[in-house]
């Protein structure tokens, strides 16, 4: 448990709404040990993506989700990351 609270310590959690259309450029976008969680929203042609980023991306990362389609995104602190 330790771990996991001090491995949180430098991630943070995003969520976000996207297309399905610009769903695979969104993935593009996260780096590549990645693998988002993605849920049908009741908007069949949309979709939501919840993924956890080191933290010093994000400041990089948001910027291309939105230009890439994403909105509604939400950044989220995270208390631990147990593996």
């Amino acid at each position: 448990m330790l771990n996991g609270a001090m491995d949180a310590e430098v991630q943070v959690g995003l969520m976000l709404n996207v297309r399905k259309s610009d769903l695979d450029k969104v993935i593009g976008v996260l780096p590549a040990l990645n693998s988002p969680t993605i849920s049908q929203l009741r908007d069949e042609n949309w979709v939501a993506l919840n993924t956890i980023l080191e933290t010093h991306l994000v400041r990089d990362v948001i910027p291309r989700l939105k230009a890439a389609g994403g909105t509604g995104i939400v950044e989220y602190p995270l208390s631990k990351v147990v593996l």
